[in-house]
């Protein structure tokens, strides 16, 4: 197996159903996965729920049900959702799994060891909403006059008997770590964020909830509850194996969050770990909101829409590819119909797609479907396979430095390469003229296409895998990009290409601007 690489979504907390936001953040973390398995990384991929926490209690009070069941049904809806979307996770944890409790319990116990934990009475702002404690200074002012969290939600006055957690002996080495470790919070934007945070200085976390009972027991002090954060993040470990045998994949290699959630990754998280004497994670990335043409969605606007609706309207590789395309990953990016349309038929259906069908639809008429031979080289041959291996290299790069976005605007610059190079060598018109020259291109051609139908395949891997399956590709590692013995091999033995079919048919308009 080759180098351990373990990344992880955040897990989402079920109260309602999946929405756009959960769908990009598993797309993108699965187009990572993918990418580093045919790096031939041993890849672990962990996504699922977060199902405690008095949010769960409420929604379970407010709809009639025992909470457990409403874990159940509603951590079943984001499990379909991965499936839907082609997510290739290892596991889909939920924080209700018995080795998730085991784990949670021994890293509480690692961090009473460390003197870290004591029990006080806690008195302050709490916000349901975000499961999140709040200092007076960092609440904003609603507009009747309420007191509101940094993210607008509503806030409670809480008082009563808790855990602490001596947050504020990690303040230094927190920051110490932050110097010796730039990469560990990214973007640049959200590491600037968290460092003021903890330079402004950190107060001591309430840790325990004695107002509920839905969630991992305390060890040893009946009538506790762990606060649902300590109890989610510790997910990462409890995937990992921790307490219940070697962690090869530990630590992590990338928590991949939202922008909302990043002080409780890169500061209550790493001072957990610090305090249980576990290694930090090497990287937490804290991606930007989707907003539905430029507005943050609301159930008030109406404007939030079903991700399964999406992929069943314009396709799960159509869905795939804009979201990955088209947002700058690390910022705020915004979806509609009418772009997604315009963005995958201009990109995946008539660049790339109408390239490979009409190429292979060539070979099968005017050779039966066999791979051309050698032919007559010419330079303009050995230029478009540069390009081509220069704009999967670029690929690459980017996608190994979790530009996304980047990294798919490079293979493009691929694809309108090998667009260019067969409109100016016209195998066609060859057909009539020179036979010869006619199979250099059109194997040329075929090389080109395999190169980037490989290098495309985290991101749209139903699509992609068509067009290598029709070409006889079964090596799809970055390796088998710069095997150039492959074409040899297949004409040698006589390969004939599968039937041609679109592999990206185009797009067209939903009856309706939006899917329902």
């Amino acid at each position: 197996m080759g180098e351990p690489f373990y990344i992880t979504t955040a897990i989402s907390y079920p109260n309602g159903r999946p929405h756009i936001g959960h769908a990009y953040e598993a797309i993108a973390a699965d187009a990572i996965a993918r990418f580093q398995r045919q790096a031939g990384r041993d890849v672990r991929f962990q996504t699922g729920t977060d199902e405690h926490g008095l949010k769960m209690v409420q929604t379970a009070r407010d709809k009639g049900v025992e909470v457990r069941a409403l874990a159940d049904e509603m951590s079943g809806y984001f499990k379909s959702m991965c499936d839907a979307l082609s997510i290739s996770y290892d596991r889909f944890i939920r924080t209700t799994d018995a080795d998730h409790h085991r784990a949670s319990q021994a890293l509480w116990r690692a961090m009473a060891a460390s003197d870290d934990l004591y029990l006080d009475r806690y008195e302050g702002w709490y916000s349901v909403r975000d499961e999140a404690f709040y200092d007076e200074k960092e609440l904003v002012e609603g507009q009747g006059g309420e007191k509101l969290s940094p993210q607008g939600t509503p806030v409670t006055w809480t008082a009563e008997e808790t855990w602490f957690f001596r947050l504020s002996k990690y303040e230094q080495p927190l920051l110490d770590f932050y110097a010796a470790n730039p990469d560990f919070i990214r973007p640049e934007s959200r590491r600037n964020e968290i460092l003021r945070f903890v330079e402004g200085g950190l107060s001591d976390l309430s840790v325990s909830r004695t107002s509920f009972d839905w969630g991992v027991p305390v060890p040893d002090s009946p009538g506790h509850v762990m606060y649902v954060w300590v109890d989610a993040l510790t997910n990462y470990l409890t995937g990992a194996g921790y307490r219940d045998g070697e962690m090869p994949h530990w630590p992590a290699d990338l928590h991949l969050i939202g922008k909302d959630i990043v002080r409780f990754h890169a500061v209550y998280w790493p001072a957990f770990l610090m305090s249980a004497g576990v290694a930090l994670p090497k990287t937490v990335f804290g991606h930007g909101f989707l907003l539905h043409r430029g507005e943050k969605m609301s159930k008030s606007l109406g404007n939030v829409v079903d991700p399964l609706d999406l992929a069943n309207a314009f396709g799960v590789d159509g869905l795939r590819y804009f979201l990955l395309r088209e947002v700058s990953f690390g910022q705020d990016g915004s979806y509609a119909a009418d772009a997604i349309v315009t963005r995958v038929n201009a990109e995946l259906a008539n660049a790339f797609g109408n390239l490979a069908q009409r190429t292979l639809s060539f070979i099968a008429k005017n050779l039966g479907g066999a791979l051309p031979d050698a032919g007559r080289a010419e330079v303009a041959d050995g230029q478009l396979i540069e390009e081509v291996v220069v704009a999967c290299a670029g690929f690459k790069a980017a996608f190994g430095d979790l530009m996304l976005s980047q990294g798919i605007e490079a293979w493009m610059r691929g694809v309108f390469a090998c667009n260019q190079y067969i409109d100016a060598q016209a195998p066609w018109a060859l057909r009539k003229t020179d036979a010869e020259r006619m199979h250099a291109v059109l194997g040329t051609l075929v090389r080109a296409i395999r190169m980037l139908a490989i290098t495309i395949l985290p991101v749209v891997p139903a699509g992609a895998g068509r067009v290598l399956d029709l070409l006889g590709v079964e090596d799809r590692s970055h390796a088998a990009i710069d095997d150039d013995g492959w074409y040899a091999r297949q004409a040698a033995a006589g390969f004939v290409l599968g039937t041609p079919t679109p592999a990206f048919p185009r797009l067209e308009m939903p009856a309706e601007a939006e899917p329902a």
